[in-house]
C-alpha cells in the first residue's frame, strides 16, 4: 500500500528538511499543497529538496514547475480544475463520493477520496463515509488500488484503510499537528510517526 503525505498548507522553516527526511525513510509520494500562496515559495522549497526525489512530488498548484524541476505530476482539485494544456503526464484529482470516484478513477493515475474519517487538520470537516458505506464500495470493487484514502487517517485507522483495499492512505494532519511551525525546530515526532505509519502498512 502507497503511503502518501500532503504538505501543510504553509511554508516554514524546517519543511525542507523533515521532507527530505521522510523520502529517506522511505516516503513514496509529496503532495506539494500550498493553495494561494506564490509560485516563488514552491520554487524555494523544491530547490531545498534534494534533487533525486523530484520525480517522487505532485504539484497542487503552480503547474508550470513540473519540467523546470521534472517533477511527478500534478493533481487537480476545485481550485484548478484542469490540466494546463497539451500535458500528458502523471495526474490525480480529488473526489468526494464513491460515485465520484467510479465516474473518474480509470482517467487518472489514482484518485484522492475523503474525506474517508473525521479530518484531523481542518475542523469540521466529518467523515463522508459510513464503515456500511466503505464495505459497499468494496464489494463493487469502487475502492482498490487506484484510491487513496484520505482525511483523518492515523495509526488508529490504517489498517483498516489496508483491509478495505485502498491502493493507498493519504497523511495530513496526523504528522504536521506533531510540529509547531511557528516555534518548533524538533521535528523528529513527525518523522517518527510516519515511520510507525510505514511499517504498520509494510
Amino acid at each position: 500500500m502507497k503511503l502518501i503525505v500532503v504538505t501543510a498548507p504553509d511554508f516554514f522553516v524546517e519543511e525542507d528538511k523533515i521532507i527530505t527526511l521522510l523520502f529517506e525513510e522511505g516516503l513514496d509520494v509529496l503532495h506539494l499543497r500550498k493553495p494561494d500562496t506564490p509560485s516563488a515559495l514552491s520554487e524555494r522549497l523544491l530547490t531545498l529538496i534534494p534533487e533525486k526525489y523530484h520525480k517522487r512530488i505532485v504539484m497542487h498548484e503552480h503547474f508550470h514547475l513540473i519540467e523546470e524541476f521534472n517533477l511527478l505530476g500534478i493533481h487537480l482539485n476545485s481550485r484548478n480544475p484542469m490540466p494546463p494544456t497539451g500535458y500528458s503526464g502523471h495526474i490525480s484529482c480529488s473526489c468526494h463520493s464513491l460515485e465520484e470516484v467510479k465516474a473518474k478513477k480509470e482517467s487518472y493515475n489514482y484518485v484522492f477520496m475523503s474525506p474517508v474519517f473525521d479530518s484531523i487538520s481542518k475542523s469540521g470537516y466529518t467523515s463522508r463515509f459510513t464503515p456500511e458505506e466503505l464495505r459497499q464500495g468494496v464489494r463493487e470493487k469502487i475502492i482498490d488500488k487506484n484510491v487513496i484514502a484520505l482525511g483523518g487517517v492515523n495509526a488508529d485507522n490504517i489498517l483498516m484503510v489496508k483491509d478495505y483495499g485502498f491502493g493507498g492512505a493519504a497523511i495530513l494532519g496526523d504528522l504536521w499537528d506533531r510540529f509547531d511551525i511557528c516555534n518548533g525546530d524538533d521535528y523528529m515526532d513527525v518523522v517518527e510517526q510516519f515511520k510507525l505509519l510505514k511499517q504498520m502498512i509494510d
